[in-house]
C-alpha cells in the first residue's frame, strides 16, 4: 500500500524513547496523517504521567490512555499462572503476555476511529513484533501494519536520541541512562547497555526499582499467607483484595525482601539469544504459593502430566500465540485441573527466598494416616512386596534372558 493512502493511523504509545519520534515520523513519512495515540496502563503507573500533552504536542490528533489493569492480571497472568508456565525456567513472561492484552484493545479502538493502519514501535530484532502483530492478525486480519523500525533509516538507541533533539521531543532518559525498560504490573525488565555483555554484573543498586537486592533486605523474615479459590489468588493475610491490590501488596512484599530478580540470556524467538534483568517480586511469590498448594491437591498423573503443559503454555506465551485454538485448549485442561487447588498457603520470605511455612486445603490428598512414620492400620507394609516383584517384572525377566546369553 502507498504511502499517501494512509490517513488515519493508530499507534501503540508508551512515551519512551520508540514513540515518542515515531509520531512526527509518522506524519513527516505517511503525507502529514493523523495519528492517534493509544496508551495502555497495564500498572506502569508514574510512565503515564503527562502523556496527554506530551502526544498532543508531538503531532497525535488524541490519545486514549486504557486502563487494563484487571483485565490483564485476570484474563493473561491467572490464567499463565495457573498453568505454571515459566519460559527456560526463569522467566515469569511480564512482557510476554501483556502485549496481547494491549493489541487487543488497540484493535478496537482502531476499529471504532476508522483506522487504515496500526502502528507499533517494536524492533525488527524483538519478540514484541510478533506478540503485537499476531493479535492484530487475530482481531483485524485485513488492518495495515506499520512497523518503522523495519523501514526507516535509524539504527541505533542513539540514533533515535539524536532525532528527538532534532525534534525537540522531550526524553525522560538520557544516553548514559539509556537501558530499554518495560514496565508493568507485574514486572520490570532491564536490556541494553552493560546488560548485552553476559560477563557483566547487574548493577542493581542502580537498577532495581519494583525492590532491593537481597543484601540490602531485612535481617528479619517476613511471613504471608495466601489464599486461593480454584487456583485464583483472593486473600493475603486473611484479607479479601481485588486482583489488582493483590499484586500491588505482594510487589512490596517481595520487593522489601529482594525476592523476584532474575538475570538471564533467553533464547529470543526470532532466533538470537539475548540477555536481560527482570524484577518480578509479586509474581515470585505467587508462583510459588501456587505450585505449593498444588502439592497437596493434585494427584500424581495430573501434576507430572502438567508440567509437560507449562512448558508448551509457556512457549505459547513468550511467542505471542495467545489468540490461538491451542492455548485456549491448554486453558481448558488447566482450568479442569485447578477444581481443587483451593486453600491456605504460609510462605516465609527471607533475602530472596520464599519458603514453605505450612499449606492447608480442604482437597487435600496428603494423609498423615498413611504417609506416617508411626504406627498405622490402614498401610499394609507387607502389601508391597507384590506391588514391586509385578512392577520390577519386565527387569527380571530382561536380566534372567541376559544371563543365558552369557552362558
Amino acid at each position: 500500500m502507498e504511502k499517501k493512502e494512509i490517513k488515519k493511523v493508530v499507534l501503540a504509545y508508551s512515551g519512551g524513547l520508540d514513540t515518542s519520534i515515531i509520531i512526527p515520523w509518522l506524519k513527516e513519512n505517511y503525507n502529514n496523517c493523523e495519528v492517534i495515540a493509544v496508551s495502555a496502563d497495564v500498572g506502569q503507573e508514574s510512565e503515564l504521567e503527562g502523556l496527554e500533552e506530551k502526544a498532543i504536542k508531538t503531532g497525535a490528533s488524541k490519545l486514549y490512555i486504557e486502563d487494563l489493569r484487571k483485565e490483564f492480571i485476570e484474563d493473561y497472568i491467572y490464567p499463565t499462572m495457573k498453568a505454571g508456565a515459566i519460559y527456560e525456567n526463569k522467566y515469569l513472561l511480564g512482557t510476554s503476555f501483556a502485549r496481547p492484552v494491549i493489541a487487543k484493545r488497540i484493535v478496537e479502538i482502531a476499529k471504532k476511529e476508522g483506522a487504515d493502519a496500526i502502528c507499533h514501535g517494536c524492533t525488527g530484532k524483538g519478540n514484541d513484533q510478533v506478540r503485537f502483530e499476531l493479535t492484530i492478525k487475530a482481531f483485524a486480519p485485513e488492518m495495515t501494519i506499520i512497523a518503522p523500525w523495519r523501514t526507516w533509516n535509524i539504527k541505533s538507541r542513539d540514533e533515535e536520541i539524536d532525532y528527538a533533539e532534532a525534534h525537540n521531543i522531550p526524553l525522560k532518559i538520557t544516553r548514559e541512562t539509556n537501558y530499554s525498560k518495560d514496565k508493568n504490573l507485574w514486572h520490570l525488565s532491564h536490556e541494553g547497555m552493560d546488560l548485552e555483555d553476559p560477563a557483566n554484573e547487574p548493577k542493581y543498586d542502580e537498577i532495581l526499582e519494583l525492590g532491593v537486592s537481597p543484601e540490602k533486605a531485612p535481617d528479619q523474615a517476613t511471613y504471608v499467607t495466601v489464599t486461593f479459590e480454584k487456583g485464583v489468588p483472593v486473600k493475603v493475610d486473611g484479607q479479601k483484595l481485588s486482583s489488582v491490590e493483590i499484586i500491588e501488596k505482594l510487589n512490596k512484599i517481595g520487593g522489601a525482601n529482594g525476592v523476584g530478580i532474575c538475570d538471564m540470556v533467553e533464547n529470543r524467538l526470532v532466533g538470537m539469544k539475548s540477555r536481560g534483568v527482570y524484577e518480578t517480586p509479586g509474581g515470585t511469590i505467587l508462583y510459588t504459593a501456587h505450585e505449593i498448594l498444588e502439592s497437596i491437591c493434585l494427584d500424581k498423573d495430573t501434576q507430572h502430566f502438567k508440567q509437560h503443559v507449562a512448558i508448551k503454555f509457556a512457549d505459547l506465551v513468550y511467542n505471542g500465540q495467545w489468540f490461538t485454538p491451542l492455548r485456549e485448549a491448554l486453558s481448558a485442561f488447566v482450568d479442569k485441573t485447578q477444581e481443587t487447588v483451593s486453600g491456605e498457603v504460609k510462605l516465609k520470605i527471607y533475602k530472596g527466598n520464599v519458603m514453605n511455612a505450612g499449606v492447608r486445603s480442604e482437597h487435600s490428598l496428603y494423609s498423615e494416616d498413611i504417609a506416617t512414620f508411626g504406627e498405622d492400620d490402614v498401610y499394609d507394609q507387607y502389601d508391597s512386596q507384590g506391588f514391586i516383584n509385578l512392577y520390577g517384572l519386565p527387569i527380571k525377566v530382561k536380566a534372567l534372558l541376559d544371563q543365558k546369553k552369557l552362558k
